[in-house]
């Protein structure tokens, strides 16, 4: 039954939000009062366009909602899996009651499918979707791989994507704000000093340069190439921790290893993968 479960989460929206025909099979459809419904505290987009919401708002408002949204049981009422736009423009309208396809859900599952429609839409900034890709790791525990398959992305899309994390404030800042591009922020990647990369990242704006003009001002100020059997280790490495390793070698053969982390469910994590033992951190 967990098979059957699985499969139906990555065949995508269509597998999500199913029509009359399968409710028995996939959840049930009814109508339910809006003020019933709270947002998922797991939702992978943090920012909502208020002019979005209007002009979809504006669209409901003439042809009513034609996609229900997905929700979860909880105690006092319904929790949003999918569709919080629709539910956001509903209030705005003052819709007393929205149709949705309730379904069983975990935690993970539910984030799963709030970050499957996301992406599916195009909705989420790289940093909303690599945030969710780390939440799927270090909460959920699920590998490249797993998360590849789910989403219907190449694995090292997902690792790629995670690795914006890594950069600098300011510069994720200006992504959030959509003045830097996925495109223009993987460029800045390979450039090895912080304070390089948001000089750079100034200058990217500034003068609105594109993908292919910023990947040649990063060329420029690119860290040393790496031997390519230690990149490929280091990719290895990457992938089956689901995290940013980076092999640290010396003349004499010896070396280091370091491997980053983004929080304390994240360090455990990689303690339990490491070591094969749950051990709980909190400093």
């Amino acid at each position: 039954m967990e098979n059957v479960k699985r499969r139906a989460l990555g065949r995508g929206l269509g597998a999500l939000i199913p029509g009359a025909d399968d409710t028995d099979a996939m959840g049930t459809n009814m109508t339910v009062p809006t003020s019933s419904i709270h947002a998922n505290a797991l939702q992978p987009r943090q920012r909502f366009s208020e002019a979005s919401i209007g002009e979809l708002a504006e669209s409901i408002r003439e042809k009513g909602i034609l996609q229900p949204l997905l929700v979860r049981r909880t105690r006092d009422g319904f929790e949003l899996i999918a569709g919080e736009r629709r539910w956001r423009a509903a209030q705005r309208l003052g819709i007393e009651r929205v149709p949705v396809t309730v379904r069983d859900a975990t935690d993970s599952e539910s984030l799963e499918m709030a970050l499957i429609e996301n992406i599916q839409r195009e909705d989420l900034n790289p940093l909303e979707e690599a945030r969710a890709y780390r939440r799927l790791m270090e909460e959920f525990h699920l590998p490249h791989d797993d998360i590849a398959k789910r989403v219907g992305k190449d694995r090292s899309t997902i690792a790629n994507t995670v690795r914006l994390l890594q950069l600098p404030d300011e510069v994720q800042s200006a992504i959030e704000a959509g003045l830097l591009s996925a495109g223009h922020a993987r460029a800045l990647l390979t450039v090895g000093v912080e304070k390089t990369k948001v000089k750079l990242a100034r200058a990217i704006v500034a003068r609105k340069l594109t993908v292919r003009e910023a990947e040649r001002l990063a060329k420029r100020h690119t860290r040393p190439v790496v031997d390519a059997d230690q990149r490929a280790a280091e990719q290895r490495l990457t992938e089956a921790l689901g995290t940013r390793v980076r092999l640290i070698a010396r003349r004499n053969g010896a070396g280091k290893i370091e491997i980053d982390y983004y929080s304390l469910d994240g360090l455990n994590g990689l303690i339990d993968r490491l070591c094969g033992a749950r051990v709980a951190i909190n400093f």
